[in-house]
């Protein structure tokens, strides 16, 4: 993607499913710098999985301009509570430090803010710099375990069944300003 190339969010379409498992894919490649070879080999959701987001209205994808079929990042989000919460924001390492996360992040904030939501969630890596440092200078703040909501504590219970925390996790939260 070239640097200068303009990203348009949009809401995911079912064409676009089988190219965000390729996103995916792409996105995992640098954790293996970092130890984490078993989250690069990590299987992307399913085709199946990334629909039940896209049929909640909760999947949008950033698209160059000039390619608007050819996604280069996605978020796909659930509600969680009074949260709405990041299940995934994956950005292709051609899209990266060019601010389509960033953009994604704030497009599903100004839903979230539309359905009368009071914050955004996600849970990330500590010690992964495009991870939890990222996101706090976003603005996100980790939630220490014992406040952790149930539904929350639902979630990090799944992360660490599917082995996530072999490494060092933190939910973040960031209040949505109305």
């Amino acid at each position: 993607m070239d640097q200068h190339t303009h990203v348009r969010i949009r809401p995911a379409a079912p064409a676009d499913l089988p190219l965000l498992q390729s996103v995916e894919r792409a996105a995992g490649e640098p954790f293996r710098a970092y130890g984490m070879a078993a989250i690069a080999d990590d299987e992307p959701p399913t085709v199946e999985e990334l629909e039940q987001f896209r049929q909640a209205g909760l999947a949008w994808v950033a698209v160059p301009e000039d390619a608007p079929d050819a996604p280069v990042a996605y978020l796909v989000a659930e509600v969680v509570e009074d949260a709405l919460h990041i299940e995934q924001v994956t950005v292709h390492p051609s899209a990266a430090r060019r601010g389509v996360g960033r953009r994604l992040l704030a497009h599903a904030e100004s839903h979230a803010r539309r359905r009368g939501l009071k914050t955004l969630t996600l849970t990330t890596f500590t010690n992964i710099p495009w991870n939890a440092p990222y996101y706090t200078r976003l603005g996100f703040h980790p939630i220490p375990d014992p406040a952790l909501s149930p539904g929350l504590r639902a979630i990090r219970a799944r992360e660490q069944t599917l082995g996530l925390d072999r490494w060092p996790r933190t939910c973040m939260r960031r209040t949505i300003e109305p």
